[in-house]
């Protein structure tokens, strides 16, 4: 596919975060005396537009010059995710940790899972609807694909890959914290797009339940279990003890 052909793909991205930062909004000014339901859908909203446009990007993986066009657009949208979803975690792994810490309460960690599952699975039906549509070259060929098979290695590496992968992130957020939010965008993003360089042709990269469960769903839907274990086990482990004892680990090597 030539570079060309992925300007209505851009545009379609571009309407998604716009209409998503329209709706967060209207969130904040109408539901700010109602906490638990304004953060429901604060992060069902963000979440929405992250899987939304992922979708979107996983077409674009074959556009002329590869892998070089593909990973720009990993970059360039991580960035836009991260400077217009601030607040927001859009990862299950991301609301498992302060709830393991006692940082924030049950019911409020497991409302914000719920709204990640809820809007992976409405960015899901919404661009097949779109796709339905024909409005980019990609989007034909979209909705005739069944499971896409993103394991390219066998089981037992897969769920190493991820469950490293999702180690390498989280433990990279926390040592970026201290970092001025206009370059800590640029900072994940640049991680999350060498990540995806690294293992993208392995497992898709993703360290994200959420997400992994909108981009394929069919694969969940034919074979759960090894499924489930590579991309929601393999990520969710992080933020239990292991990442506590990494942390002190962190903590005393730079004493």
């Amino acid at each position: 596919m030539a570079i060309g052909g992925i300007w209505p793909s851009l545009l379609l991205m571009a309407g998604v975060v716009a209409a998503v930062g329209l709706c967060r909004s209207l969130v904040r000014r109408r539901l700010h005396a109602h906490p638990h339901l304004c953060s429901f859908l604060l992060e069902a909203f963000s979440t929405f537009q992250v899987c939304a446009c992922t979708n979107e990007l996983c077409l674009l993986g074959n556009v002329e010059p590869k892998p070089h066009t593909a990973l720009t657009l990993t970059y360039g949208f991580t960035v836009l995710h991260g400077s217009t979803l601030t607040g927001s975690t859009c990862n299950p792994c991301g609301v498992l940790q302060p709830l393991w810490g006692g940082g924030t309460s049950l019911r409020a960690g497991g409302l914000k899972i719920g709204a990640q599952f809820m809007a992976a699975a409405l960015a899901r039906v919404f661009m097949h609807f779109v796709w339905r549509l024909g409005i980019a070259e990609v989007h034909p060929g979209a909705l005739s694909q069944g499971c896409s098979n993103p394991m390219q290695t066998t089981e037992v590496q897969a769920f190493c890959i991820e469950l490293l992968f999702s180690v390498v992130f989280q433990l990279s957020i926390l040592q970026v914290e201290a970092v001025k939010p206009s370059y800590r965008v640029h900072l994940i993003a640049l991680l999350i797009t060498m990540l995806v360089y690294a293992g993208g042709n392995l497992t898709g990269a993703i360290f994200n339940p959420a997400l992994a469960f909108s981009l394929h769903p069919k694969c969940f839907y034919d074979n759960f279990l090894i499924y489930s274990l590579v991309y929601w086990i393999a990520p969710s482990l992080v933020p239990g003890r292991w990442q506590l004892l990494v942390e002190e680990l962190v903590a005393i090597y730079w004493m």
